[in-house]
């Protein structure tokens, strides 16, 4: 009976955390109006899934937490803006409001500020700042654009937080020490620590050197974890749906396995234990290896976290799709929508420690592989 209640309680608190998601999603698309429209006048417009489940994926300069009828919840960042010619500009990004001002000559780029002033969206990406004129003309100077945008200062707190929690744990360890059983956020956290050293981490990486890389693993894994976990909450930022966060993720990982090599790695590379005929078929298929292993973590990542918030955010915009055919069709499917979003929100939660995982563990054995090729040499010799 008990476990019935808590999972009652479970259950409500979940379609809780759904119908919020779904009201900050969503009620300012819905509200059917432009209210910076030419002439002051309102123009109405239809649900527009596209525009909507693209502006929630990408990042802003400004971040946008709820929206409940006229009420909107918007955070403002900081603009930082390096010009060549003007020198440094730093500013809100409220004085933009939301991309319908220009300010101190620059601009957000916008869907409207690119059909009103006839500009390619392949010269000028929506959601950019530009430098602009007296007449909010484009001026193509070059600019470079250092603003706290959305992404970045979740990265930011889930860092802080990922921080917090260790030195927290560290501490517990200091002042229990190594032989008294853990408490709290300590017993949870110290398997998966345990788990991530003894199965992915030493069996991957060879010799004593395992334990030097463990730190770095860990940070990792807790790093993208956090990340993906905050990206499931309502008003969230999409970090690691973001191919420019999972590039330098990537990137890290490809020093570091760099770092790691020696001659007998790039003996093997060069020059492969292969007949003589084959070596220059096969080397220039190993060193386009070296560079796909990082493309490859690139691109799992980001194409899982981003597809998974496509999926739920699509099922969503289907309640106001079909709202707008009629309004008990859409009242009479909004039921369907919420059990498969459940289904998917506990899908996306697995999946954000799967990737979390994928992305350590390939780390790893990227780290292993450079290492290891001393003793394949010799053997192949």
């Amino acid at each position: 009976m008990i476990s019935l209640t808590r999972f009652k309680y479970k259950l409500v608190a979940l379609i809780t955390v759904f119908l919020m998601a779904v009201s900050g999603a969503f009620a300012t698309a819905n509200e059917g109006h432009d209210p910076h429209a030419e002439g002051g006048h309102e123009e109405k417009k239809g649900f527009n899934a596209k525009e909507v489940i693209l502006g929630h994926v990408k990042d802003a300069h400004d971040w946008h937490l709820l929206s409940v009828g006229d009420f909107h919840l918007t955070m403002p960042l900081p603009v930082i803006i390096y010009n060549p010619a003007r020198g440094t500009s730093m500013f809100s990004s409220s004085k933009f409001e939301h991309g319908h001002k220009s300010y101190e000559g620059y601009r957000i780029v916008d869907a409207h500020y690119l059909e009103a002033n006839h500009l390619s969206p392949k010269l000028y990406t929506e959601g950019k700042i530009i430098a602009v004129d007296a007449n909010d003309q484009p001026t193509g100077e070059k600019i470079y654009d250092l603003s706290m945008t959305k992404n970045i200062t979740s990265m930011i707190l889930a860092a802080l937080l990922l921080v917090i929690l260790m030195l927290n744990v560290a501490k517990a360890y200091k002042l229990r020490g190594s032989r008294q059983a853990p408490k709290g956020f300590q017993s949870l956290i110290e398997p998966v620590i345990i788990f991530m050293r003894d199965e992915v981490v030493k069996p991957n990486i060879p010799g004593g050197k395992a334990d030097r890389y463990v730190p770095f693993i860990l940070t990792i894994f807790f790093f993208i974890l956090i990340n993906n976990l905050l990206g499931l909450l309502p008003g969230s930022a999409n970090v690691t749906g973001n191919i420019a966060v999972t590039f330098a993720l990537a990137l890290i990982s490809f020093v570091a396995m760099m770092a790691a090599t020696n001659r007998h790695f790039w003996g093997h590379i060069f020059n492969p234990p292969v007949p003589g005929f084959v070596k220059p078929i096969l080397a220039p298929v190993e060193l386009i290896g070296v560079f796909t292993k990082p493309i490859s973590l690139m691109v799992r990542l980001f194409a899982n976290i981003l597809a998974g918030h496509i999926i739920i955010l699509s099922i969503i915009s289907l309640v106001f799709i079909f709202g707008t055919l009629n309004r008990g069709i859409g009242y009479g499917f909004l039921p369907v929508t919420i059990a498969f979003n459940i289904v998917m929100m506990l899908l996306e939660l697995l999946v954000a420690f799967i990737q979390a995982f994928i992305f350590a563990n390939l780390t790893a054995v990227f780290i292993g592989q450079a290492m290891e090729h001393t003793g394949h040499h010799d053997e192949h010799h």
